[in-house]
């Protein structure tokens, strides 16, 4: 059972939740404009803007059935692979961690994991490359291990559980729709990362931040 929404939203904080792409590492954008190439090269065309819009925080395979319906047509049994195959080097020379990233996990008082929707593997090449990585060795959540991805709670809840604190004393840090719809429904105080335009249809539970250094301000930190 989680714990009310209302209830989470008073209390001391005793771990705080990171998703990793888009909220800690600049991933999206490289991964969507990968794509965009590759789906060009299949005769699929889309605009990046556009599958940042439909695809950010989403799960892969639902992606690949999306873009099915979009164009009609199937896309070749590989794909996936092929585009993550793709995107790895890619972030080897282009990642970057997002503004404030660094100096937010060096300075957090409250123990800190990470949970993301993506594979491991993936995970620790973005924290690797940024420099992240040494921070969350060890505390790393993927929903392909618990096989139930956001916005489903399941993820975050497993997180929880594992590093013994209880839901309303957790803090979601998001920057996608079906991240902070997962936090909200795991009953966890919800920092939704929106340093550009707030997403229309951010449930309203979830605290608004423009920038990482802003958690500071917002955490009361049990103690």
């Amino acid at each position: 059972m989680t714990t009310p929404v209302s209830d989470a939203a008073s209390a001391p904080v005793e771990l705080v939740i990171f998703d990793c792409d888009g909220t800690l590492v600049d991933s999206e954008t490289v991964a969507t404009d990968v794509m965009v190439a590759y789906l060009a090269e299949l005769g699929m065309h889309i605009s990046a803007d556009e599958a940042l819009s439909r695809f950010k925080g989403g799960r892969m395979a639902d992606c690949v059935v999306e873009l099915e319906q979009m164009f009609g047509r199937s896309l070749p049994t590989d794909f996936t692979k092929v585009l993550r195959d793709r995107i790895a080097p890619v972030l080897h020379q282009r990642l970057q961690p997002i503004e404030g990233a660094l100096e937010l996990v060096k300075s957090l008082k409250v123990p800190f994991c990470m949970a993301s929707n993506g594979p491991l593997h993936q995970i620790k090449v973005s924290l690797s490359v940024t420099g992240l990585w040494p921070y969350f060795e060890g505390r790393i959540f993927s929903a392909y291990e618990v096989k139930s991805w956001k916005p489903a709670p399941d993820l975050f809840l497993h997180a929880a559980r594992t590093m013994g604190v209880e839901p309303s004393r957790c803090a979601v840090v998001e920057d996608s729709l079906p991240g902070v719809q997962a936090g909200v429904a795991a009953g966890m105080q919800v920092f939704a990362l929106q340093p550009e335009q707030v997403e229309a249809q951010l449930p309203k539970q979830a605290k608004i931040i423009s920038r990482l250094s802003e958690l500071h301000d917002h955490i009361n930190i049990a103690g």
